[in-house]
């Protein structure tokens, strides 16, 4: 039977886990997804040339999926101190002065996180695109499943980013948090889309 306490805990009233673990969760499955096409690849006759190539794409999804696993467990401690702040008093101006000086401190942290994700979610696409090329044809559709996981996961993050850096009064800071998201987006989402085109072609025609 599969645990659901991952599940259970994102369907709390709690403030974590949230997007920010559900998009490492998703990004690991993704990486799981393109591994699989991996070992259906290696060991067949037909894949002999490019076995050394999806043995190393293998190990590096395997590298990657440790990492989305452990920043699940990140986002939400990083979230933590975010929402303590948030909590925190007000009323006065040394209150509020504190507050802030809190909130910005937890907002490296909570921005920092979801980028850390953002890029996994990049290598994915990336090792994801070679194994559609390269690795067993009829597993190709679990290829393209990885890919659309690994975007909807990278925008996902991305949400996370958003919101959270309007609150970020260093606005060099904010602008350097916002580019890196941005060029991620703008990079890896059409990246993944041409995954399941080709994929999808290669389903219908090949």
């Amino acid at each position: 039977m599969i645990d659901t306490s991952f599940f259970d805990d994102l369907a709390s009233a709690n403030p974590d886990p949230a997007e920010g673990a559900a998009a490492a969760y998703v990004g690991a499955l993704a990486a799981s997804l393109s591994t699989m096409v991996g070992n259906l690849t290696v060991g067949k006759k037909r894949y002999a040339d490019v076995e050394d190539l999806v043995y190393n794409l293998m190990e590096e999804l395997s590298f990657v999926r440790d990492d989305l696993l452990e920043l699940i467990e990140e986002d939400a401690d990083a979230f933590a101190p975010l929402f303590e702040a948030y909590r925190m008093p007000s009323g006065t101006p040394e209150q509020a002065a504190a507050k802030n000086s809190a909130m910005q401190e937890a907002l490296v942290a909570a921005i920092e996180t979801p980028l850390a994700i953002m890029r996994s979610c990049c290598r994915v696409i990336e090792l994801t695109e070679t194994m559609a090329q390269k690795g067993c044809g009829l597993a190709v559709a679990d290829a393209g499943a990885a890919a659309i996981l690994a975007e909807a996961a990278l925008r996902t993050a991305s949400l996370t980013v958003t919101i959270n850096v309007k609150s970020v009064e260093d606005e060099r800071m904010a602008r350097k948090y916002r580019r890196e998201a941005a060029e991620m987006l703008a990079i890896y989402s059409p990246k993944a889309d041409a995954v399941v085109k080709y994929v999808t072609w290669k389903v219908k025609y090949d």
